[in-house]
C-alpha cells in the first residue's frame, strides 16, 4: 500500500494520498489504479552487454540505444533484464535481477546493477539518500544563455498513461544543467540528477521550453536553423531518438564502501549530429545575432 501512495495510485474520497502515514476515520472511499505484481519467471536471453566494469558485487553496463530495460507492456523480453539472466543467471535470485535504476529505451549510457541482494540493499539505500551521481550529455533545441536547476515535481501525465509532465501534486524532481557547447539553434548540456524520476531531464528540459532532440514525445521535433544544407537538414531529421546520454556515474561500492567512478563516451549517433551542428554553426557564424 506504501508503494502504491508513494506511486500516486490512491485516492481517498477522490483526493490524491501522497502521504502513507496519513491517518484516516473510517467511512472513507478509497480507489487504487494498481496492478498486483505476480511471480514472473522471465527468460534468459542472449543479447551483448557491454561490460564497462564488474566485481563479486556489481555491474556496470553502457547500454545502448533500442533496449528496454525491464518486461513491461509491449516489451515482454529483449531487456537488460533478459540479458543479465543469460550473462549471470545467479542474479534470478535477487529481485528485479538486480536492476535498481533504469534508463529509457532510447538514452544510451551507464547503469549499476547489483549481483547480489545485500549489494541491491544498498544501491537502492544509496539512490534515496541522494549519494549515487548520474551526470548526462544532451542536445536540447534553442539557444540556452546559462546553466541553472529545474525544481519542479512530475508526476503521470493525466490524461497520457505513458507520458510524464511536471504537476503540483508529483514527486520532487531536481535536475541542475550547464552549457556545454551553442550552436546556431540548438545547446549541448551537461546535466546532474539529483533525483530519478520517470523521464525526468526529458520532462524537465520540454518544460523550460528546451526540449531534446529527436525527442517526440515532449516536442523535440526537428527544427533546422535558417538557410542550412539539406545534409545538416537531413542529419537533423533522421536522428530519431532523444539525444540524452548517461556519460557519467559515480558511487560508494556496496560492499567495500570505496568510491567509484565511471565515464562512458557519447555514441556514434550522438557524436554524427553534434559534428554536424558544429559545421553548420561554423558556416553561418556571421548570421548569428548572440555572438
Amino acid at each position: 500500500m506504501k508503494e502504491w501512495i508513494l506511486n500516486q495510485r490512491v485516492l481517498v474520497n477522490g483526493q490524491l494520498c501522497d502521504k502513507p502515514k496519513e491517518k484516516v476515520l473510517g467511512g472513507e472511499r478509497v480507489a487504487i489504479d494498481a496492478e498486483i505484481d505476480e511471480e514472473i519467471r522471465f527468460e534468459a536471453q542472449d543479447i551483448p552487454l557491454d561490460i564497462v566494469y564488474e566485481d563479486d558485487d556489481i555491474l556496470v553496463i553502457n547500454k545502448p540505444r533500442d533496449l528496454v530495460v525491464h518486461p513491461g507492456a509491449g516489451n515482454p523480453d529483449g531487456t537488460v533484464l533478459n540479458a543479465l539472466l543469460h550473462y549471470y543467471p545467479p542474479i534470478a535470485d535477487v529481485p528485479r535481477a538486480g536492476i535498481v535504476h533504469r534508463l529509457d529505451k532510447d538514452t544510451t549510457g551507464l547503469m549499476v546493477v547489483a549481483k547480489t541482494v545485500p549489494a541491491q540493499t544498498r544501491l537502492v539505500e544509496s539512490l534515496q539518500l541522494r549519494e549515487i551521481t548520474r551526470e548526462y550529455e544532451a542536445v536540447a533545441i534553442g539557444h540556452m544563455t546559462a546553466g541553472g536547476t529545474v525544481n519542479e515535481p512530475i508526476s503521470r501525465h493525466p490524461t497520457k498513461r505513458t507520458h510524464m509532465s511536471v504537476h503540483p501534486m508529483g514527486k520532487p524532481a531536481v535536475t541542475h544543467y550547464r552549457i556545454m557547447e551553442h550552436f546556431r539553434v540548438h545547446t549541448r548540456l551537461r546535466l546532474r540528477l539529483e533525483t530519478g524520476r520517470t523521464h525526468q531531464i526529458r520532462v524537465h528540459m520540454a518544460h523550460i521550453t528546451h526540449p531534446l532532440v529527436g525527442d517526440l514525445v515532449y516536442g523535440g521535433r526537428p527544427r533546422p536553423p535558417k538557410g542550412a544544407s539539406e545534409e545538416f537538414i537531413s542529419t537533423l531529421r533522421k536522428f530519431d531518438r532523444q539525444a540524452l546520454h548517461a556519460t557519467m556515474l559515480r558511487l560508494y561500492h556496496p560492499v567495500s564502501g570505496i568510491e567509484m567512478e565511471w565515464h562512458a563516451p557519447i555514441p556514434q549517433d550522438m557524436v554524427d549530429l553534434i559534428d554536424a551542428m558544429r559545421a553548420d554553426f561554423e558556416d553561418h557564424k556571421d548570421d548569428v545575432d548572440w555572438l
